[in-house]
């Protein structure tokens, strides 16, 4: 990590941090994003503070040079972030979840970044790293705190995004929507992830989590929603009305009505799918219009 900080203080903002280098080599394959001849690549990869997967007090660490391959393979992220396993499904392809970070995906801080959403739901944050008189020295923030804007974060120049920490969510049934443009390698014209957890009753809502990504300049958790169904016994109905209420959240600058009537769908299944996943079924009666709802 030393020879890292000594490269970026050496070139500043003439040098680019690189681990999977999926969106970087990209861009300047088609000459986006400006100039994009750096002077210096500095290669994070083996920088071990960065690297692996663990428990630690009761916390999910996620390196940021994981792959989002290992969302689909890792015991601990299967375990205990399961919705990631969903995320990954839709990421790309086979070769690109292979060389796709984590920490690449949040520090980009696209929009459409897929990862966003389900790290949202299981409130996670980040640690940024940065030298300081010599020394490493190292800050912590929520990652509702940390995404500012489309390409834009609280991470100051010369900082490292070290590693990622989410509370454990095994307990929850969990759902991951997406759609885009066209059938692969779909950038995302709304993407969303929900957790959802029922009471000791089982027919109460306990938890529900609900993230959505772009559809506006951020990716967002939708409180007011979560707020909604929290404690309420679980209905067809509920459900619903949840979803009517995820609209207004659409601030895209393009295909805004569509976005809306994909983003109320997407609420809606996803929490009915996370639900299915905790083992009760929300169903409506077709012969009578009236709702039904069993474990």
């Amino acid at each position: 990590m030393d020879e890292a900080f000594a490269h970026l203080a050496r070139y500043g903002d003439r040098a680019r941090v690189i681990a999977g280098g999926t969106d970087l080599f990209t861009w300047a394959r088609e000459g986006r994003a400006g100039d994009v001849h750096y002077e210096a690549l500095v290669d994070v990869t083996r920088i071990a503070p960065l690297s692996g997967v663990r428990m630690e007090q009761g916390r999910l660490r996620i390196g940021a040079n994981t792959t989002i391959a290992e969302f689909l393979r890792h015991p601990l992220l299967l375990q205990h972030a399961p919705v990631l396993r969903r995320c990954a499904i839709w990421f790309a392809d086979d070769q690109i979840r292979e060389q796709a970070t984590v920490g690449g995906n949040l520090v980009n801080a696209s929009p459409a970044g897929d990862a966003m959403p389900p790290l949202l739901t299981q409130n996670a944050s980040v640690t940024l790293w940065r030298h300081e008189a010599g020394e490493p020295r190292s800050r912590t923030l929520a990652l509702a705190d940390y995404l500012q804007g489309p390409g834009k974060t609280a991470m100051a120049p010369g900082e490292l995004l070290g590693h990622i920490e989410l509370e454990p969510a095994g307990a929850y049934g969990t759902a991951f929507e997406k759609v885009g443009h066209r059938r692969s390698l779909v950038i995302s014209t709304v993407c969303l992830a929900v957790l959802a957890r029922l009471d000791a009753s089982g027919v109460r809502f306990h938890d529900v989590r609900i993230a959505i990504g772009a559809v506006g300049p951020v990716a967002m958790r939708l409180p007011e929603v979560e707020r909604l169904l929290a404690g309420r016994e679980i209905g067809a109905e509920l459900i619903a009305d949840a979803a009517q209420m995820a609209e207004h959240h659409v601030r895209s600058r393009s295909r805004v009505e569509y976005r809306r009537e994909v983003l109320v769908n997407f609420v809606e299944r996803g929490i009915v799918n996370a639900l299915q996943e905790c083992g009760f079924a929300v169903a409506r009666d077709a012969g009578h219009g009236e709702e039904v709802s069993h474990a």
